[in-house]
């Protein structure tokens, strides 16, 4: 019970002030890295089983950043593999397999946009665990965020039934990243984000390799889907999650959640332009008003006092 306790400790990050241009670049950079994955997701999953789409991003992502820290020993205590164990199934091989399930269903523009939610839910979970306090601008936000959730997802949750199973699995994808967001930031502190995100993907490898094997049946070979994989694995997989943990380590989970403004923007615009998806007035204003209750619930608040 206690190495559960220590997995959700509160950290502020290292620069409790505001953001530099170190913080607003990685901020920029994995938006746009994370945007566009649903794009290649979406080309991926043309030609390869969702389970084999999962299994080769965290591939190609472990892979990268085997090279980016070639040289460096990996030592991580014996006491903190369980919160690795989450951050790699959770937080890495979860929402690897769920959101290619969510794109055989729903289009990508559409499942970018929901991700938007994402910092509403990590505050949700930070009150639950009692790591972040409540104040009014963060109900008011709560309130907004859901509201726009549900304009959202209204298109889709009243359509087929495979729409609303795709939908489901982004929901899914979106809770498991609030978990992951609230551990990282201790285990970045540590070790560092290329080190925490590579152990956690090499579980997160060995956990997909199942579901791999079972999609191969299901898969054919392309080089544009194995090319648009390889880049989803290596740079939204590898190093823009390397990154996000290093955000988060420097300024904590919550204002970290500032990347998910970005991220469904980026989305929305591949998706129109490059797979000629559609975007309903309806979605766009459930974006715009989570979009505000996002940035309500990322506003300062006391935190709890550490146990003594």
């Amino acid at each position: 019970m206690a190495d559960v306790t220590r997995m959700f400790q509160h950290t502020d990050g290292t620069n409790a002030g505001q953001f530099g241009r170190l913080e607003w670049g990685m901020v920029a950079t994995v938006a746009l890295l994370w945007g566009s994955s649903f794009l290649w997701i979406a080309i991926g999953i043309e030609s390869f089983a969702p389970g084999i789409v999962a299994w080769l991003r965290l591939v190609f992502g472990v892979a990268i950043l085997s090279v980016l820290s070639r040289g460096r020993r990996m030592r991580i205590d014996r006491s903190d593999w369980p919160a690795i164990a989450v951050v790699g199934l959770i937080g890495n091989a979860g929402p690897a397999l769920l959101f290619a399930l969510a794109e055989q269903r729903v289009e990508s523009a559409v499942v970018g946009m929901i991700t938007g939610a994402t910092p509403i839910v990590t505050l949700v979970l930070a009150i639950a665990i009692g790591t972040r306090s409540l104040r009014r601008v963060h109900i008011i936000g709560l309130a907004l965020g859901f509201g726009g959730i549900v304009l959202m997802s209204a298109p889709n949750l009243t359509g087929e039934a495979s729409s609303v199973l795709g939908m489901s699995f982004v929901f899914m994808a979106i809770v498991a990243y609030s978990i992951n967001s609230v551990v990282l930031g201790p285990l970045q502190q540590k070790y560092g984000g290329v080190t925490v995100i590579k152990a956690a993907q090499m579980l997160g490898v060995v956990a997909m390799t199942p579901f791999g094997i079972e999609g191969l049946g299901e898969s054919s070979f392309t080089w544009r889907s194995f090319g648009a994989v390889a880049i989803l694995g290596i740079f939204g997989t590898g190093i823009a999650r390397s990154m996000f943990a290093n955000l988060i380590g420097r300024t904590g989970p919550a204002r970290a959640q500032v990347v998910g403004y970005l991220v469904p923007v980026t989305a929305i615009v591949l998706g129109v332009a490059v797979l000629s998806e559609t975007v309903s007035g309806w979605e766009l204003s459930g974006l715009a008003i989570v979009l505000v209750g996002a940035f309500l619930t990322t506003r300062s608040a006391a935190t709890p006092a550490p146990a003594r």
